[in-house]
């Protein structure tokens, strides 16, 4: 089958979900854009500042939630069982349970003063809840910082290219947050020299490689990142984190362009098969193939950045669906990307194309940027060159980096509900101390075998969006509004995800892994505890039908 008619056709019904569906999602949310948001009525000039315009936001919040995951998970899960289950899961996701969880997060932020899921959580139920809550989220943040930490100091140990335009951007950022909020620049002008001096980054990265010659040259990598997500973490918002994701936006927005226009001019035929089998060695199609392409679908890490950033700098209400249900269209046509790059753009069989491009081949030393890259590469190769997968490793690092930054920030606004204030711990309540204890277990954990981390992060980021799910049809079901658009996401994830970690558990115990054995029974007990508060708490999730408002 020719990969431009499946882009296409995608394509074509992630349109539909965004125009038709997302409108429903604003009526029973009763979007009104002359509210005023959290942005200005809880301004500190920290974290609740209001961009100067929505594409600004937008590119933070895109930048922020697409990280790796939306190309890792399609490049993994089209290699254990085909191209088809991944990109059925992927378009049907995104529309019907990945945008939903992610405006719902936004929208209920939104509605509580621009606070945590957790927070809300005890506005919805009681403090126990809160705490559970916030618990689980810590665990699971931690998870995500270790993953990415490493995910990115691995590829800056292969690709020595790409030292200086990352390191470089942070720099960049600083100047255009300047720019536009310090020097009240016009955006076009502040935007264009941004991103002209990023591409002169690319290049001298191209042309000067940074090696770390050392014994562990990835341990050294991850402290140095980590050192760096500290410091993110802390600044204000529109300094660094801000200014940074608008400016990586761009990088995707060129990716992107380049991709999809490589498929029109290549249209290459699908060389993997649709469907391979049932199991595999990561597990059954179900549930694990929604926990392995995991953001490219949907992500409870993107609810963490809808109520932890996002919603502190949304200016207009009426821009919540752009930016909310929006972003995750938007990341799903990059998940299709990602699986198109590898499963069009690579060969399946020894013989069958270039030598160096065989998907399998590829996959074996677990090299999944790698991966992604060369098919990248071999799509954009009529416009790009040999520069395409070169360009693909920078894509994939500059959204990582920023997931990081605003992983570490979520998780010090966690970390302080959870020790600060709710166990009133008053040093937690210090936001450098609670960055440092964040940071100090990552690194413990990302300097251990981080890849067997991945599958276990992936379950506890889809159990986030299953609860987070739970929680916003509890608050609409409370205020009377239709629940049904929620409560049956909601149903499907959390049969999904429990059963998936039931059977990582399973095997986590039988490999004499106590580490992730322990981790995956305390995410199955928090989460249980979270449902079971939902019941006694009598949220009736079915009581209302009526039509919305």
């Amino acid at each position: 089958m020719n990969s431009l008619v499946i882009a296409f056709i995608s394509i074509i019904l992630f349109w539909a979900g965004f125009v038709f569906y997302a409108r429903l999602l604003e009526r029973v949310w009763e979007v009104n854009p002359t509210h005023s948001t959290p942005a200005f009525s809880k301004y500190d000039g920290v974290d609740y500042i209001p961009a100067r315009h929505w594409t600004i936001l937008f590119g933070h919040h895109f930048a922020s939630i697409a990280g790796a995951g939306p190309i890792i998970g399609p490049v993994i899960a089209a290699m254990l069982w085909g191209w088809l289950p991944a990109l059925i899961w992927i378009v049907i996701g995104c529309i019907f349970l990945g945008g939903v969880h992610d405006f719902s997060a936004l929208m209920l932020s939104l509605r509580h003063d621009g606070k945590s899921i957790a927070d809300v959580t005890q506005r919805i139920l009681n403090f126990k809840s809160k705490m559970v809550f916030s618990a689980f989220v810590f665990l699971s943040l931690i998870l995500v910082m270790a993953v990415f930490s490493a995910v990115t100091a691995k590829t800056l140990m292969n690709e020595p290219g790409l030292v200086i335009p990352t390191f470089g951007l942070i720099f960049v950022a600083i100047l255009v947050g300047l720019m536009m909020y310090k020097w009240r620049w016009n955006q076009l002008i502040a935007t264009i020299i941004g991103v002209a001096l990023l591409f002169g980054l690319l290049i001298l990265g191209n042309h000067i490689p940074i090696v770390i010659n050392a014994i562990d040259p990835l341990k050294i990598w991850i402290i140095i990142l980590l050192v760096y997500a500290f410091i993110a973490s802390v600044l204000p918002v529109n300094i660094l984190l801000q200014p940074r994701d608008y400016l990586s936006t761009f990088i995707l927005f060129f990716g992107l362009l380049f991709g999809y226009t490589g498929l029109v001019l290549t249209r290459p035929q699908m060389h993997t098969p649709a469907f391979i089998s049932w199991t595999a060695r990561q597990g059954y199609l179900w549930p694990m193939l929604s926990v392995i392409v995991a953001c490219g679908a949907i992500s409870g890490f993107h609810s963490l950045i809808a109520g932890g950033t996002t919603s502190k700098q949304l200016a207009n209400e009426g821009e919540a669906r752009r930016i909310g249900y929006g972003a995750m269209i938007l990341e799903g046509i990059l998940a299709l990307l990602a699986l198109l790059c590898v499963t069009a753009g690579l060969y399946w069989t020894q013989g069958s194309g270039e030598a160096g491009l065989i998907y399998p081949q590829l996959m074996k030393g677990g090299d999944w940027i790698g991966t992604f890259s060369a098919g990248f590469g071999r799509i954009t190769r009529p416009i790009l060159g040999s520069l395409g997968t070169i360009s693909a490793a920078v894509m994939l690092n500059a959204f990582v980096m920023t997931t990081l930054d605003s992983a570490t920030r979520i998780n010090r606004y966690i970390t302080e509900e959870l020790f600060g204030d709710g166990l009133r711990i008053k040093i937690f309540r210090n936001r450098y101390f609670s960055t440092s204890v964040i940071i100090c277990l990552t690194l413990w954990l990302a300097l251990g075998n981080w890849k067997i981390i991945w599958p276990i992060f992936g379950t506890a980021n889809q159990l986030v969006a299953a609860l987070v799910l739970l929680v916003v049809s509890a608050y609409l079901a409370g205020v009377r509004k239709v629940t049904k658009i929620t409560i049956l996401p909601t149903i499907f994830m959390l049969i999904t995800t429990f059963t998936a970690l039931i059977w990582q558990g399973i095997r986590c115990f039988r490999q004499q892994n106590i580490l992730l054995f322990i981790i995956t029974a305390l995410l199955f007990i928090l989460a249980v505890f979270i449902m079971r508060e939902v019941v006694v708490c009598k949220r009736l999730l079915f009581r209302n039908t009526a039509a919305p408002r």
